[in-house]
């Protein structure tokens, strides 16, 4: 898997678009969009529905690139556990079991 800084320069790049062109489609300067690629600026969440219709994706997709990226990065950053990534998805599973809205049941007879 690759960091989301390199998916964005391989979606920019596989439709011709120069740094300074793609910067000013999404609204970011031609040196920010330089250290996005490289890893050593952010991308912004608030930009992640328009990165989404430049590239023609799913918002998800690109929500769910930039958010993998940006666990990765703070699991490593920490020196976890390869661990760290099941002990996630069971907390995610968690998380959406008991978020989700409960059904109701009608036991009048009427």
């Amino acid at each position: 898997m690759e960091s989301f800084g390199h998916y964005i320069k391989t979606e920019r790049e596989r439709r011709e678009w120069t740094q300074t062109e793609f910067g000013a489609k999404i609204g970011i300067n031609t040196s920010a969009i330089s250290r996005i690629e490289n890893g050593s600026q952010k991308f912004s969440k608030s930009k992640l529905k328009k990165l989404a219709e430049l590239f023609k994706t799913d918002l998800q997709t690109v929500t769910d690139l930039f958010f993998a990226d940006k666990f990765a990065r703070e699991a490593f950053k920490y020196k976890c556990s390869e661990s760290i990534f099941t002990v996630a998805k069971d907390t995610a599973n968690y998380l959406r079991n008991t978020n989700s809205t409960q059904g109701q049941f009608n036991f009048d007879n009427e």
